[in-house]
C-alpha cells in the first residue's frame, strides 16, 4: 500500500485512504460523506460495504463522538 491508510470503522481493516468513505458529523447531528476529504471536525473512515455495520454496532457514533438521532440507526438483521 502507497499512500495515506486509515482503518476503517466497520471492519476495523486497514485500507488505502481513496478506497474508504471520510464521515463526518453534520450540524444537524446526521452523518455526512465528505467527497473532498477536507471538510472540517471529526472524521471516520469506513468502506462502503461497512457504513450500514458501523452504524449497527455504534462505533460510528463513538468514532464521531456524536450521539445519533434514532432515525439514522440501522435495525439489526440476522
Amino acid at each position: 500500500m502507497s499512500g495515506p491508510v486509515r482503518t476503517c470503522v466497520g471492519c476495523r481493516r486497514k485500507a488505502p485512504k481513496t478506497a474508504l468513505l471520510r464521515l463526518v458529523a453534520g450540524p444537524d447531528g446526521g452523518v455526512l460523506v465528505d467527497h473532498s476529504q477536507t471538510a472540517p471536525g471529526r472524521g471516520a473512515y469506513a468502506h462502503p460495504d461497512c457504513v450500514a455495520q458501523a452504524m449497527r454496532k455504534r462505533v460510528l457514533e463513538r468514532a464521531l463522538r456524536v450521539s445519533l438521532a434514532a432515525q439514522y440507526h440501522v435495525p439489526a438483521t440476522n
